[in-house]
Protein backbone atom coordinates (compact mmCIF):
# COMPACT_ATOMS: atom_id res chain seq x y z
CA UNK A 1 0.00 0.00 0.00
CA UNK A 2 1.44 3.35 -1.05
CA UNK A 3 1.90 6.06 1.54
CA UNK A 4 -0.71 8.80 1.44
CA UNK A 5 1.09 12.10 2.03
CA UNK A 6 -1.18 14.86 3.29
CA UNK A 7 -0.31 18.35 4.37
CA UNK A 8 -3.15 20.44 5.79
CA UNK A 9 -2.75 24.19 6.24
CA UNK A 10 -5.06 26.98 7.27
CA UNK A 11 -4.29 30.54 6.20
CA UNK A 12 -5.97 32.60 8.92
CA UNK A 13 -5.37 35.89 7.08
CA UNK A 14 -7.51 34.68 4.15
CA UNK A 15 -9.65 32.10 5.99
CA UNK A 16 -8.57 29.46 3.46
CA UNK A 17 -7.98 25.73 3.90
CA UNK A 18 -5.32 23.91 1.88
CA UNK A 19 -4.59 20.24 1.35
CA UNK A 20 -1.19 19.64 -0.27
CA UNK A 21 -1.10 23.32 -1.26
CA UNK A 22 -4.46 23.12 -3.09
CA UNK A 23 -7.23 25.39 -1.82
CA UNK A 24 -10.32 23.43 -0.87
CA UNK A 25 -13.67 24.24 0.65
CA UNK A 26 -15.02 22.38 3.62
CA UNK A 27 -18.59 21.38 2.90
CA UNK A 28 -21.57 19.90 4.64
CA UNK A 29 -24.16 17.45 3.38
CA UNK A 30 -26.73 20.29 3.29
CA UNK A 31 -24.69 22.16 0.69
CA UNK A 32 -23.82 19.04 -1.33
CA UNK A 33 -27.43 17.84 -1.45
CA UNK A 34 -28.74 21.29 -2.41
CA UNK A 35 -26.20 21.59 -5.24
CA UNK A 36 -27.19 18.10 -6.38
CA UNK A 37 -30.89 19.00 -6.27
CA UNK A 38 -30.13 22.14 -8.29
CA UNK A 39 -28.37 20.00 -10.91
CA UNK A 40 -31.38 17.66 -11.06
CA UNK A 41 -33.75 20.63 -11.37
CA UNK A 42 -31.64 22.01 -14.24
CA UNK A 43 -31.57 18.69 -16.10
CA UNK A 44 -34.04 19.75 -18.80
CA UNK A 45 -32.37 23.14 -19.34
CA UNK A 46 -28.65 22.38 -19.29
CA UNK A 47 -28.28 18.68 -18.46
CA UNK A 48 -27.37 19.75 -14.94
CA UNK A 49 -26.43 16.34 -13.58
CA UNK A 50 -23.90 15.93 -16.40
CA UNK A 51 -22.48 19.37 -15.67
CA UNK A 52 -22.06 18.44 -12.00
CA UNK A 53 -20.41 15.10 -12.83
CA UNK A 54 -18.07 16.62 -15.46
CA UNK A 55 -17.01 19.55 -13.29
CA UNK A 56 -16.36 17.13 -10.43
CA UNK A 57 -14.29 14.90 -12.72
CA UNK A 58 -12.23 17.75 -14.13
CA UNK A 59 -11.48 19.22 -10.69
CA UNK A 60 -10.58 15.92 -9.07
CA UNK A 61 -8.56 14.76 -12.08
CA UNK A 62 -6.26 17.75 -11.79
CA UNK A 63 -5.96 17.26 -8.03
CA UNK A 64 -5.17 13.53 -8.26
CA UNK A 65 -2.88 13.79 -11.29
CA UNK A 66 -0.84 16.53 -9.61
CA UNK A 67 -0.59 14.45 -6.45
CA UNK A 68 0.64 11.39 -8.38
CA UNK A 69 3.20 13.44 -10.32
CA UNK A 70 4.55 15.29 -7.25
CA UNK A 71 4.83 12.07 -5.25
CA UNK A 72 6.08 9.94 -8.15
CA UNK A 73 3.28 7.38 -7.81
CA UNK A 74 3.54 5.29 -10.98
CA UNK A 75 1.82 2.00 -10.15
CA UNK A 76 -1.83 1.89 -11.24
CA UNK A 77 -3.00 -0.17 -8.26
CA UNK A 78 -1.26 2.24 -5.87
CA UNK A 79 -2.90 5.17 -7.65
CA UNK A 80 -6.34 3.58 -7.28
CA UNK A 81 -5.67 2.82 -3.62
CA UNK A 82 -4.56 6.40 -2.94
CA UNK A 83 -7.59 7.68 -4.89
CA UNK A 84 -9.90 5.67 -2.63
CA UNK A 85 -8.20 6.93 0.52
CA UNK A 86 -8.21 10.51 -0.78
CA UNK A 87 -12.00 10.26 -1.29
CA UNK A 88 -12.27 9.70 2.47
CA UNK A 89 -9.79 12.44 3.33
CA UNK A 90 -11.88 14.89 1.31
CA UNK A 91 -14.87 13.97 3.47
CA UNK A 92 -16.84 12.35 0.66
CA UNK A 93 -17.23 8.87 2.15
CA UNK A 94 -15.60 5.48 1.70
CA UNK A 95 -14.98 3.76 -1.62
CA UNK A 96 -13.03 0.72 -2.72
CA UNK A 97 -12.20 -0.61 -6.15
CA UNK A 98 -13.78 -4.04 -6.34
CA UNK A 99 -12.35 -4.92 -9.75
CA UNK A 100 -10.65 -3.37 -12.75
CA UNK A 101 -8.78 -4.49 -15.84
CA UNK A 102 -8.09 -1.05 -17.30
CA UNK A 103 -11.16 -0.94 -19.50
CA UNK A 104 -13.93 -1.86 -17.05
CA UNK A 105 -14.22 -1.71 -13.30
CA UNK A 106 -16.49 -1.62 -10.33
CA UNK A 107 -16.27 0.66 -7.31
CA UNK A 108 -18.19 0.03 -4.11
CA UNK A 109 -19.16 2.98 -1.93
CA UNK A 110 -19.86 1.81 1.62
CA UNK A 111 -20.46 5.29 3.04
CA UNK A 112 -21.38 8.51 1.28
CA UNK A 113 -21.53 11.99 2.71
CA UNK A 114 -23.88 13.02 -0.10
CA UNK A 115 -26.16 9.96 -0.10
CA UNK A 116 -26.47 9.77 3.67
CA UNK A 117 -27.15 13.52 3.82
CA UNK A 118 -29.75 13.18 1.06
CA UNK A 119 -31.58 10.42 2.93
CA UNK A 120 -31.59 12.51 6.13
CA UNK A 121 -32.87 15.56 4.27
CA UNK A 122 -35.37 14.05 1.80
CA UNK A 123 -35.55 10.32 2.46
CA UNK A 124 -34.91 7.54 -0.01
CA UNK A 125 -35.75 7.91 -3.68
CA UNK A 126 -35.98 5.92 -6.86
CA UNK A 127 -32.83 7.22 -8.57
CA UNK A 128 -29.14 7.64 -7.77
CA UNK A 129 -28.02 11.17 -6.91
CA UNK A 130 -24.26 11.01 -6.34
CA UNK A 131 -23.09 12.85 -9.46
CA UNK A 132 -20.11 14.26 -7.55
CA UNK A 133 -19.11 10.66 -6.78
CA UNK A 134 -19.59 9.70 -10.44
CA UNK A 135 -17.18 12.49 -11.38
CA UNK A 136 -14.69 11.51 -8.69
CA UNK A 137 -14.62 7.87 -9.78
CA UNK A 138 -14.11 8.93 -13.42
CA UNK A 139 -11.27 11.20 -12.34
CA UNK A 140 -9.70 8.51 -10.16
CA UNK A 141 -9.64 6.02 -13.05
CA UNK A 142 -8.39 8.61 -15.55
CA UNK A 143 -5.60 9.71 -13.19
CA UNK A 144 -4.69 6.10 -12.34
CA UNK A 145 -4.37 5.14 -15.99
CA UNK A 146 -2.90 8.47 -17.17
CA UNK A 147 -5.86 9.36 -19.38
CA UNK A 148 -7.78 12.61 -19.94
CA UNK A 149 -11.15 13.53 -18.47
CA UNK A 150 -14.02 11.75 -20.14
CA UNK A 151 -12.00 8.59 -20.86
CA UNK A 152 -14.20 6.50 -18.58
CA UNK A 153 -17.97 6.34 -18.46
CA UNK A 154 -19.20 5.94 -14.90
CA UNK A 155 -22.70 4.94 -13.90
CA UNK A 156 -24.06 4.62 -10.38
CA UNK A 157 -25.84 1.30 -10.89
CA UNK A 158 -26.84 0.79 -7.25
CA UNK A 159 -27.49 3.58 -4.77
CA UNK A 160 -27.68 4.15 -1.03
CA UNK A 161 -30.35 6.78 -1.76
CA UNK A 162 -32.45 4.10 -3.46
CA UNK A 163 -32.33 1.98 -0.32
CA UNK A 164 -29.31 -0.23 -1.07
CA UNK A 165 -26.81 -0.98 1.69
CA UNK A 166 -24.04 0.47 -0.49
CA UNK A 167 -23.66 2.15 -3.86
CA UNK A 168 -21.99 0.57 -6.89
CA UNK A 169 -20.31 2.51 -9.66
CA UNK A 170 -19.67 0.68 -12.92
CA UNK A 171 -16.78 2.00 -14.95
CA UNK A 172 -16.19 1.49 -18.70
CA UNK A 173 -13.61 2.97 -21.03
Amino acid sequence: MAELKLNYKFDASKNRHYMNDVHFVLHCHHYATLVTQLAIDAEDLVKGTGVLARSSEESFLNFLSDYFAKNKVQDTSERLDIGCRMFSELGLGKIEVESTDGSVGEVIMRHSHIDEGWVKKWGTGSTAVNFIGVGYVGAMFAAAYGKPAGSFKVHESQSIVSGAGHSVFTVKS
